[in-house]
């Protein structure tokens, strides 16, 4: 199996890709707005991929959070609220707080059973500060890591009761970014000491199934790679300060923070320790060299694996969404009221 996680073109497979998948067999895939138009034609195309391996459990992917990153949209899915709003009724009532986040990410999460995917790249764990660029801002769930690991908690708990692997991210944290990792590196200058905020909410829920590395700089670590291709962030922060032993994601590699090819950056990432290269956007060529460049997937990826998948249920969450939304309304209000 290869060590990847690769992108869809279309809202149906083409010929070359079922026939490049079924060759190179790779970990999973990651769905977006692309391929995303009604119930019926979604659920057709992970049960297609799902065919292609001949096993109901696969790693079928998607950044499902809420807010402004949310693929699967109205009117055909319900609009989920950005982790700022759970943040807020959380300075008027932090156990209510706690119960909309858990009944949202159930919710969200029946949503995403339906249609086949097993597995959500949420919750944003970064815990905000106000001077960073706003590429995270309100997808963060507060300015306090306690508080932050406490809604994370929630999400991954309403998650798992609809059958979906949460995803915690973006370690070691990507609160204090200066610019958009879309478009450049930033460089985090804060000392070991300052940093110790932004992985106590990672630490907090070192037990989530699966987590993704960001694509930061962090000088007190390693001056010289991003945390994604730094083998001393991999193994010394995220595995061992942190203490998480989940299957680890590196962010979308085409991000424009990392530098050479495609399949370069994937190598480096796959030799500092990430689990899984990320490729997003089904770009052949990238998908064939990473191919080429990455080792068969090893016997601990495959555990980390193994135990992600160990979520899945798809069609079979027992809870009612509708009672699930209007419960979180309700809750959500009470900010409103206060306010």
């Amino acid at each position: 199996m290869t060590p990847a996680i690769f992108g869809l073109s279309g809202l149906v497979l083409t010929a070359d890709e079922r026939a490049f998948f079924r060759e190179a067999d790779p970990a999973g895939y990651i769905i977006f707005g692309r391929n995303v138009e009604s119930r019926e034609q979604l659920r057709g195309l992970t049960d297609a991929l799902r065919e292609i391996h001949g096993r109901e459990k696969l790693l079928i992917t998607i950044d499902q959070e809420g807010g402004r990153v949310q693929r699967m949209k109205p009117p055909v899915w319900p609009q989920y609220p950005a982790g700022a709003a759970f943040d807020r009724l959380y300075d008027v009532a932090p156990a209510s707080a706690i119960e909309a986040a858990r009944a949202n990410a159930e919710a969200l999460g029946i949503d995403l059973a339906e249609v086949g995917i097993t597995c959500t790249h949420a919750p944003v764990l970064d815990v905000r500060q106000e001077s960073a660029h706003d590429v995270i801002g309100d997808r963060a769930m507060g300015h306090e890591p306690l508080r932050v690991a406490a809604l994370g908690r929630a999400v991954l708990d309403g998650l798992a009761r609809a059958g979906i692997a949460g995803t915690i991210k973006h370690m070691p944290g990507h609160g204090r970014t200066t610019c958009d990792t879309h478009k450049a590196m930033p460089t985090v200058a804060e000392c070991e000491a300052e940093l110790e905020a932004d992985i106590a909410p990672f630490r907090a829920l070192n037990d989530a199934p699966s987590g993704m590395t960001g694509h930061l700089k962090f000088t007190a670590w390693d001056t010289e790679n991003p945390a994604t291709q730094s083998l001393f962030i991999i193994e010394q922060i995220i595995r061992g300060k942190i203490g998480f032993d989940g299957l680890l994601f590196t962010d979308d590699l085409d991000m424009e923070a990392l530098s050479g090819t495609v399949p370069e950056r994937a190598e480096r990432s796959v030799a500092a320790g990430c689990d899984l290269a990320l490729n997003c956007w089904a770009r052949m060529d990238d998908m064939i060299g990473i191919c080429e460049r990455l080792p068969t997937m090893n016997e601990k990826t495959a555990e980390r694996l193994a135990r992600t998948l160990s979520f899945t249920r798809l069609d079979n969450s027992e809870g009612d969404q509708s009672a699930l939304i209007a419960k979180r309304d309700a809750l959500l209000a009470l900010a409103e009221t206060a306010a």
